[in-house]
């Protein structure tokens, strides 16, 4: 069942993602072309304070042309473990760092075009540490108790699919 790339272009190169094109034998050695985003991965972070409220952020994302609700999270640096992105990107957007962190699993992001894997993490006991954010990245941190947060999941409220699934995965693991 497996394609193997005959031939590969590049069309573009940015600063987080590039597309290539590739000329594929599929297993019945017909030929065609399969368009990817080459992506670096990425980590998002449940985040639960003391009094189990799960820590969102809200930001205007322009591919949804909307104000989403969503878990903090962020690109891998090259050679950055996921973990230590995960901690990066929750001091930087929330300004809190976790005393206790576990991964709770991963998932791709579209594996039909982009090579994109995030990184699923549950982060406790935070305690107040700030990190300089991205100038480009302009975030309202919001607090809700997390069977809050997983109503607004089941009501369509919460439309990110990292958040989605990082809640679900976070309930299951907590036993909610």
């Amino acid at each position: 069942m497996q394609e193997e790339i005959i031939r590969t272009k590049s069309i573009y190169s940015g600063r987080i993602v590039k597309l290539s094109v590739h000329d594929v034998r599929l297993p019945n050695n017909r030929e065609t072309t399969r368009e990817v985003i080459e992506h670096p991965g990425a980590a998002a972070i449940v985040a639960l304070d003391d009094a189990q409220q799960v820590l969102l952020v809200r930001q205007y994302r322009i591919a949804a042309d909307k104000i989403l609700l969503e878990l903090p999270a962020g690109t891998l640096e090259p050679d950055e473990d996921p973990e230590a992105c995960a901690v990066r990107e929750l001091q930087e957007e929330t300004g809190y760092k976790p005393a206790q962190i576990e991964r709770l699993g991963g998932f791709y992001v579209a594996p039909g075009y982009t090579t994109e894997f995030i990184h699923l993490f549950l982060a406790m006991q935070l305690r107040v540490s700030a990190l300089s954010g991205d100038d480009d990245e302009f975030v309202e941190v919001v607090r809700l108790p997390f069977s809050q947060a997983l109503a607004l999941v089941e009501r369509g409220e919460i439309e990110d699919a990292k958040t989605i699934t990082g809640l679900l995965y976070a309930a299951r693991h907590l036993n909610i």
